[in-house]
């Protein structure tokens, strides 16, 4: 088991990590980077600290009892299974045509191909990886090499730009204006762990039958570096985008993220920017659909037995959605406003299904992640709760 751990531990948790490493959080961390500089390092600090929390809660959870999210949700509620599995997919859906436009960007940057092209070819690249006869180690290798890539040129971006490494170190524990980070810390939960993406790696290893309490070490151990992996990106990318706006450069508002790279590092770095915005793109199309298809394969039949298919159509229904509509704005505003609750409302069900025998058996889940888990749903439920408002956007 230790190798098929090595292997698939480590590709679930690149899955995870590059799930939440998409065109979004490019743009997030520049925006926030820009705002609150070196003070963003709190932010990072304690979002690690929620990620940790929230994503050993249900990781563990569901490897003990081999059972999907939305089984567990079942079984805790009768049919609450089927409301979690409706916005984790409606939200993978509705976010996977911005991955679709991130990826289609990184493409053009780097070949200067037309809009079309770019986003139906980013679609078709995504969807031609599960037509392979082992769909599951192709998706595996695929996110374990772009996110080694990722990871290069972030680093060299961030060593060229020069960043104020001893004060981001003093500032993350002692930030400028803690009551100004509140937002910041809810859109990079939701953006780390939240919807999909917390489930994603999650519901990879029990696809490799990775399961049942004797893998608990295990489990952990991949829960956990999909953390440091999404830490490790975000860390070199605040600390590339800081170097370039602490002496003094002004982002483009309309494009943050690339311009921070081409300011750094001239027509160099703009071409890193597409590399990593395709990257970064492309491994999120891989994890939305994938775990949104997840979600749905063991609560309809016809899923389950056309998974393969369920997946393909689903990145192509976003590639043409984003090539021939661009992006839904009110299907966006919805999914991101009810995305705020996915996470106290999925990770709630899954506490509450510890106490279940017919789901852990004798597993005894610690009190302390429990309780920690119980303190990240009552804060992000009532953060989620507040970014409803976004919903009158729809009826302006």
């Amino acid at each position: 088991m230790d190798n098929k751990f090595r292997t698939v531990g480590m590709g679930a948790a690149f899955l995870m990590a590059l799930s939440a490493v998409g065109p979004g959080f490019l743009t997030q961390t520049a925006v926030f980077t820009e705002k609150h500089l070196a003070s963003f390092g709190f932010v990072i600090l304690v979002v690690i600290l929620i990620d940790i929390i929230g994503q050993l809660n249900i990781w563990r959870i569901m490897g003990v009892s081999g059972m999907r999210g939305q089984d567990i949700a079942n079984k805790v509620f009768p049919g609450a299974g089927y409301l979690t599995a409706f916005l984790i997919a409606l939200g993978g859906l509705a976010f996977n045509i911005g991955n679709v436009g991130g990826a289609s960007l990184g493409l053009k940057v780097l070949f200067g191909f037309g809009d079309t092209f770019s986003i139906i070819l980013a679609g078709l690249i995504g969807a031609a990886l599960f037509l392979a006869k082992d769909m599951l180690k192709a998706m595996d290798a695929f996110v374990k090499v772009l996110g080694a890539l990722i990871i290069v040129l972030m680093l060299y971006m961030a060593i060229r730009t020069s960043p104020p490494v001893g004060e981001v170190m003093i500032k993350s524990i002692f930030p400028d204006n803690i009551n100004l980070l509140g937002l910041p810390i809810l859109t990079l939960v939701g953006g780390t762990i939240g919807g999909y993406i917390v489930f994603s790696g999650g519901h990879r290893i029990i696809d490799a039958g990775i399961t049942g309490k004797e893998n608990i070490q295990n489990i952990d151990k991949s829960a956990v570096s999909g953390i440091i992996l999404v830490t490790i990106i975000r860390v070199l990318l605040f600390l590339a985008i800081l170097g370039v706006v602490f002496h003094g450069a002004i982002l483009d508002p309309k494009d943050p993220a690339s311009s921070a790279f081409k300011i750094g590092a001239g027509v160099v770095g703009y071409k890193f920017f597409g590399i990593v915005m395709w990257a970064a793109g492309a491994t999120s199309i891989v994890g939305a659909a994938y775990t949104s298809v997840s979600f749905l394969k063991t609560l309809f039949v016809a899923v389950k037995k056309y998974e393969k298919g369920f997946i393909i159509g689903f990145i192509l229904f976003s590639t043409l959605v984003m090539a021939f509509v661009g992006r839904p704005v009110k299907l966006l505003i919805l999914a991101g406003s009810l995305n705020g609750l996915i996470l106290p409302l999925s990770l709630l069900l899954i506490l509450l299904g510890a106490f279940k025998k017919s789901i852990v058996g004798d597993y005894r889940h610690p009190r302390i992640l429990i309780a920690l888990g119980l303190i990240v749903v009552a804060a992000m439920g009532y953060m989620g709760l507040m970014s409803l408002s976004g919903l009158a956007a729809l009826f302006r």
